[in-house]
């Protein structure tokens, strides 16, 4: 999604209140309102893929799987809109606008976001002690990168990327214990192959 900076300063119990009456999503940093607006198709059906196959794999299970709408807390009180956030904590049952325990965040990666979500919002998901993958999906090619905490509380990435020798490259996501194709959370999304050359690493 792509967020500009509103020129407006609340509390945490403002933001809410005010966020509830808002016809349009804001995410609260540090005092800061900012407006978010609509995504591209190929944000759109990514962040759909993955919650659908995260919500069927899970399904029967305790845990809660949200896409886009739901508010994630960390204990310093911002507030952030991830693409898709799974939470197994029942505690989370008990605060319906925003989730304090998850334990998978997905951001699907854009032009206008990247920076925040690999700078200061992944900084803040880390003090979520329940967070054991932050996951981010590439939309310029197919590429998912996951941080997964490990012991001692450092993140170790994996990154998972088209191969041309691979026919199924397969994404693990080790929290959940789902492992799905990489052609799979891609379905339907039609990459531009112009950027896709450009953009490779």
């Amino acid at each position: 999604m792509i967020a500009q900076v509103s020129d407006s300063r609340m509390t945490p119990e403002e933001y809410l209140a005010f966020e509830q009456e808002s016809d349009i999503k804001h995410e609260y940093v540090n005092g800061e309102v900012y407006a978010m607006s609509g995504t591209t198709d190929d944000h759109n059906t990514i962040a759909l893929n993955v919650a659908v196959i995260l919500r069927n794999h899970l399904r029967g299970s305790d845990c809660r799987v949200y896409i886009a709408d739901m508010k994630a807390q960390p204990p310093i009180r911002n507030y952030y809109y991830p693409d898709v956030l799974v939470t197994y904590n029942p505690a989370d049952r008990e605060t319906p606008l925003y989730k304090r325990f998850p334990k998978l965040i997905v951001e699907v990666l854009s032009d206008s976001t990247e920076a925040k979500d690999r700078g200061d919002k992944f900084i803040d998901y880390q003090r979520f002690e329940s967070l054991e993958e932050y996951v981010l999906v590439n939309t310029k090619y197919k590429r998912v990168e996951i941080f997964r905490r490990s012991t001692g509380g450092l993140w170790v990435l994996q990154v998972y990327q088209e191969d041309a020798e691979t026919d199924k490259v397969m994404v693990d996501f080790k929290s959940v214990d789902l492992q799905v194709s990489l052609s799979e959370l891609y379905e339907d999304v039609t990459l531009d192959a112009t950027v896709r050359s450009e953009s490779a690493p």
